[in-house]
């Protein structure tokens, strides 16, 4: 097992911030995870696990042990002539899986083409992107206790999945190091293409039946030309939830705001975009202290240079402020603060 020492994590999140972990190891096996949580158990150290640092706000450094999760593997854990169920190691680079599911004939991942990160980090978001999320493929998660080690399947019930949520930022928080996920994939090209944006571009670019391959197009050239390039413009993708409201507040918003895009959900409250809110009041391009928000999407903060999660977090507060003082509403944001103060 090598560990690094104080070492940089800039390289670590793509916000790219500034931060030093106390100690930092990578495993890319069940045999390197074991042996780090044992030695971080004997040394009475804190561990904190990373995936590819797409979905993290560093706001200090970080104490006791960074482990980075590059395990890679995917295996069929059973097949049949409808679908396959595949288990597939936490560090495996989430959209090389999409487009080799695709390769293979699995279907139902199309839509979440391109969403940075790792297959172990993508149930802990329940992520999700034109009209389908995560939560309808997984099977199970496989998880590793950090106190004792305890090997850990939870079903898809256990995950409690929500809204761009799960266990694993609540009472599970950095409890467990994710090992593997299990996803059930279809056979068949059964296509979710009802999300207006996405429609709009199918309708745009196909003259035939749309496949799955036209989905899995459609969404990278909608997403390559609203977001910028982490590695270009150090970002963490959305930085807000879009906000769920009652019936009775969504109704009083509509009614307010004639030209508010509302989305009603199956359980009959209604989703807002959180951009329009943010470019409502005005902060689209706006920057200050090395941090901003990009000038093409509201919901992305960029790092321009202060490599200070805190002066982000500043700013993502006044914005939030701002929203809650015009609108009425609480902005939640997606990705999970470490270091600092949040230690």
């Amino acid at each position: 097992m090598k560990l690094l020492s104080s070492e940089p994590l800039q390289a670590f999140n793509t916000l790219s911030l500034c931060a030093i972990g106390e100690l930092l190891v990578s495993v890319r096996t069940e045999r390197e995870l074991t042996d780090a949580l044992a030695w971080a158990q004997h040394q009475k150290k804190k561990v904190t696990a990373f995936g590819a640092g797409s979905n993290v706000v560093l706001a200090g450094d970080i104490s006791g042990l960074v482990i980075v999760q590059n395990s890679t593997g995917i295996e069929i854990v059973s097949e049949d002539d409808s679908g396959v169920v595949l288990r597939v190691a936490a560090g495996e680079n989430w959209h090389n899986f999409v487009v080799w599911c695709l390769e293979e004939g699995f279907y139902g991942l199309e839509n979440l083409a391109l969403i940075p990160g790792t297959v172990g980090a993508a149930p802990i978001q329940n992520i999700g992107a034109y009209g389908v999320e995560i939560k309808s493929f997984i099977n199970a998660v496989h998880a590793r206790r950090i106190l004792g080690q305890e090997q850990l399947v939870l079903s898809k019930k256990q995950c409690e999945f929500s809204y761009r949520d799960s266990v694993f930022k609540h009472s599970l928080r950095d409890q467990f190091v994710i090992t593997s996920v299990e996803l059930r994939l279809r056979k068949n090209e059964y296509l979710e293409c009802d999300y207006p944006e996405l429609a709009k571009e199918l309708e745009r670019e196909n003259d035939s039946a749309t496949t799955a391959q036209n989905v899995f197009d459609a969404v990278v050239k909608i997403r390559s030309s609203k977001l910028p390039d982490p590695a270009i413009e150090p970002n963490a993708g959305s930085f807000f939830k879009n906000p769920v409201l009652p019936v009775a507040q969504a109704q009083e918003l509509m009614d307010t705001y004639h030209n508010l895009p509302a989305y009603r959900q199956e359980n009959g409250k209604v989703k807002f975009p959180a951009a329009w809110f943010i470019d409502q009041c005005g902060w689209k391009g706006y920057r200050q202290n090395g941090v901003g928000v990009h000038p093409e999407h509201a919901l992305v903060l960029v790092n321009y240079g202060s490599n200070s999660g805190v002066e982000l977090l500043k700013l993502a507060g006044k914005i939030s402020g701002s929203i809650k003082e015009r609108f009425g509403i609480v902005l939640v944001k997606e990705p999970r603060t470490y270091g600092g103060a949040y230690e």
